[in-house]
């Protein structure tokens, strides 16, 4: 049994307290009203520059540490508000966009935020290129053009020329992404060692404009957030501590003992037991997180259309929603998340046995046929697995479960050797582009094709909804532009491999008392700035 005594007696606990704001050495019960404590899962973690930053938790903390030129509005996501950028501009050839920077910004070092940091904050991601830097350099920046195209102007004036016309919306959005984070020029350059644009250093630092900057950070360990003294508004927290606890137990032990004041991955289980329990209370948010079922259509069977439905129409998704994530994973069968611009919230699919197997007799297969089903071996997908294995038994078709770590399942469908899989899919930025391509695009189905994400995974080659994801990009009015993305929502449905199962609801349990964290659509939305206790 894991005892208080272990818990409290880790590395990051120590540091907790050995750092309180005040210079107190505190016990994690006592964890002073200008600090928050939140416990989480934080072993996916690699890096801190926003520049190469990919994951989850990286993104997150990133978001508190930096801010953007631009940001989707909190209240309302299809909209975009001003973040560093007072106000913007787009030239009348649609290809030139002038952004006009707030006089008030400073750094974690008190130095303003400029245009020139700015310009150089996203050539350094072009030049790098790094993993996530195709969201800015599918514009056409390259590391030859970038310092010409993306220019200051002057002091808070920045000046952004396109390559060539793409939707304004699209562009935007993608700003908006966690790779559009600015940093201070000076002091990233003066870290720079043997012409890495200060990448090594920034893993580990921050150098944002955000409402903290980075103190610590040890990986599988903890996290430490110290205030930016020169943000305005201050936030109530001087100090925002994250600790890694691995289990969902442990993380409700250091939650009801007074160690932890937020919990981040409590189970569905857990969160029941504390949904009228007064000591606490849970905030959650939608996040264009889906999870899904591949089929492959290199086997015969699957590549029966008849049969991508039939499986469509076998699957028990209010029942899984119901009895396996209550609270932390809804139904949702689009291929764009509730929250993105242009999704569609109408779910076509409900269990229907008869349907279903009518739909097999018309493939010729009303005597079912036998696949193989990859997924990721831990809870909640090994109980989907079991749930969608028994529904498919139900109109004849035979699934053997393949257990795997989430790396191997999705090494395995990267190399295209999967029949069915179940898998999870984060949208990489704020706009439609993101799912549209990587479910309906594939213009090369051959191994060399340039774009190998998940219609090519899957073999599933689709001329009109590859040519709409792609001409969606560059229709300007935004309103043409998201009824695109609807048709293809619904052409979807009719003939993509892929079932849609349910969205991420990312949920927080608080301590009573404590409030005031925004849960974004995407992590780099998540906001601890308003955080308060009482």
């Amino acid at each position: 049994m894991l005892t208080r005594r272990a818990l409290l007696g880790t590395t990051a606990g120590a540091a907790f307290a050995a750092a309180a704001p005040d210079g107190a050495t505190r016990a994690l019960a006592e964890t002073p009203k200008n600090m928050a404590v939140m416990v989480k899962q934080i072993d996916d973690m690699v890096s801190l520059d926003p520049g190469e930053s990919y994951e989850f938790t990286d993104n997150e903390v990133d978001a508190n540490c930096y801010e953007k030129l631009i940001t989707p509005d909190p209240a309302d996501g299809t909209k975009i508000v001003g973040h560093l950028a007072e106000s913007w501009e787009l030239a009348p050839d649609s290809l030139t966009f002038t952004f006009h920077l707030k006089t008030d910004k400073r750094f974690a070092s008190g130095n303003p935020v400029t245009a020139e940091d700015a310009a150089y904050s996203l050539a350094r991601v072009v030049k790098m290129n790094k993993a996530p830097a195709f969201i800015i350099t599918q514009f056409g920046f390259t590391a030859d053009n970038v310092d010409k195209l993306i220019t200051a102007q002057d002091a808070h004036t920045l000046v952004m020329k396109l390559p060539e016309r793409r939707a304004t919306s699209y562009v935007l959005y993608c700003l908006s992404a966690n790779v559009g984070c600015v940093v201070e020029k000076a002091l990233v350059a003066a870290h720079e060692q043997n012409g890495d644009f200060g990448n090594g250093w920034l893993k580990t630092n921050s150098a944002g404009s955000g409402a903290y900057s980075l103190t610590s950070w040890v990986a599988s360990d903890h996290i430490l957030l110290d205030v930016n003294p020169h943000f305005r508004p201050a936030p109530a927290m001087r100090r925002i501590a994250i600790r890694h606890v691995a289990d969902p137990s442990a993380q409700l032990l250091l939650l009801q003992k007074g160690d932890a004041d937020i919990a981040r991955d409590l189970t569905a289980d857990q969160l029941k037991s504390l949904r009228n329990d007064p000591a606490f209370h849970l905030i959650s948010s939608g996040q264009a997180m889906s999870l899904y079922i591949a089929m492959n259509q290199a086997v015969p069977e699957l590549a029966k259309p008849e049969v991508r439905q039939a499986i469509k129409w076998a699957i028990g998704y209010d029942a899984i929603a119901q009895n396996i994530t209550p609270d932390v994973w809804s139904v949702d069968q689009s291929f764009l998340p509730k929250g993105l611009p242009g999704a569609l919230t109408e779910q076509p699919f409900h269990r229907d046995v008869a349907k279903a197997q009518a739909l097999l007799r018309q493939a010729g297969l009303g005597d079912g046929f036998s696949v193989t089903m990859d997924y990721i071996s831990h809870s909640p997908y090994a109980e989907i697995a079991q749930a969608v294995q028994a529904d498919l038994a139900a109109i004849g078709i035979k699934v053997t479960l393949l257990p795997g770590e989430q790396k191997q399942v999705i090494t395995k469908t990267r190399a295209r050797t999967h029949q069915l899989a179940i898998l999870v899919w984060g949208s990489d930025y704020f706009d439609p582009n993101s799912n549209a391509q990587g479910f309906c695009a594939n213009p090369d189905d051959s191994d060399k094709s340039p774009l190998k994400i998940l219609a090519w995974r899957s073999h599933f080659v689709d001329q009109k909804l590859t040519e709409e994801a792609d001409a969606a990009t560059m229709v300007l009015d935004t309103n043409k532009r998201i009824a695109i993305y609807q048709e293809m929502q619904r052409r979807f449905w009719e003939v993509a491999p892929f079932a849609m199962l349910l969205q991420k609801n990312e949920v927080a349990t608080l301590r009573q008392g404590v409030g005031g964290l925004l849960i974004g659509p995407l992590p780099d939305f998540t906001i601890y700035r308003g955080i308060t206790k009482s």
